[in-house]
């Protein structure tokens, strides 16, 4: 039996270029322990898995996977997935993953979701002295772990490129989960230009959680 995949491109640009690849999988066609492999045969940096809400439902599950790892939480995903879900007519509040209830919402026309920092892998943050230093790091300079490259490119504003070799993901184009770090990190709401030109945006609150949000635009669909 062939799986359908939705192929949606999260954190584009206002006029819908860039962004990172994300792969949606009704839940129900695969068994659980399928999943990774799917994940991995697929190849995005990450492939989310959801148990479809019926009629009228306020929270969907899901499950975030790399081609090498699950994830507890992911940025790109879950802000995918909410779009996707509004686009079909089964729009909801909350998105349970296994960190915890993912809050989502839709504001001048991004969707965003509301995440706890802790909540996302630790990443190793590499200050450079300007934008063009960023966009010169090597992917191949890294053999392991998370690794957040940025620099600031105006106020409140950065430029950035993330790579994680130990998920199996030499670059990715735009990471949410590194979004909500960064945030933390500099405790300030950012508008977040990463990879090729892929717009992330955050909001920084001081009771603990960060919102990151964006727009997303649909790609393709594939049967695998």
């Amino acid at each position: 039996m062939s799986i359908e995949v939705d192929v949606v491109r999260v954190f584009t640009d206002a006029n819908g270029h860039h962004g990172n690849a994300l792969g949606i999988v009704d839940a129900a066609l695969v068994p659980a322990e399928r999943r990774q492999g799917l994940a991995a045969e697929l190849g995005f940096s990450e492939t989310i898995f959801v148990e479809l809400p019926g009629p009228g439902a306020a929270s969907a599950r899901a499950q975030i996977f790399t081609p090498a790892t699950e994830l507890p939480f992911a940025g790109h995903p879950t802000v995918g997935l909410s779009w996707w879900l509004r686009e079909r007519g089964a729009a909801v509040d909350v998105l349970e993953v296994p960190a915890g209830p993912v809050t989502t919402y839709v504001d001048h026309g991004m969707t965003w979701v509301r995440a706890k920092p802790d909540w996302a892998p630790e990443f190793t943050l590499h200050p450079k002295p300007d934008s063009a230093a960023v966009v010169s790091t090597r992917a191949d300079s890294f053999e392991s772990g998370h690794h957040y490259v940025w620099a600031w490119a105006g106020e409140g504003a950065i430029r950035s490129r993330m790579f994680a070799p130990l998920m199996g993901i030499p670059e990715d184009e735009a990471t949410g989960a590194a979004a909500v770090r960064i945030t933390e990190h500099l405790r300030r709401s950012l508008h977040i230009t990463q990879g090729r030109g892929s717009q992330i945006y955050t909001v920084y609150a001081r009771d603990g959680w960060v919102d990151v949000g964006g727009r997303v635009h649909p790609d393709r669909t594939l049967s695998v």
